[in-house]
């Protein structure tokens, strides 16, 4: 048998097995980056989404808008000094 040739035979398929792998790990590598970049992006828009929200709930929230709509809907009145009761413990 030809060890010389045997070497090289099997150097050129470990050099080719090695060529494979780094272009399977380079494909991955673009997939996992274009996963991420997606996922960056939908991170964002939730960011947005999250401060509507926020400015949303602090209007929903505000003391005139609450005391408009009980004063409205409600029919409720702020009572006078004389309506109140003072219960001393």
């Amino acid at each position: 048998m030809n060890w010389p040739l045997t070497g090289l035979a099997a150097l050129l398929a470990l050099n080719m097995g090695t060529a494979l792998a780094v272009v399977y790990t380079t494909h991955e590598n673009r997939q996992l980056f274009v996963t991420l970049e997606r996922l960056d992006k939908e991170r964002d828009a939730l960011n947005v989404e999250w401060g509507r929200l926020e400015l949303e709930q602090g209007v929903w929230g505000r003391h005139s808008r609450i005391e408009r709509i009980a004063r409205e809907r409600l029919h409720m009145v702020m009572p006078d000094a004389t309506d109140t009761v003072y219960v001393s413990p």
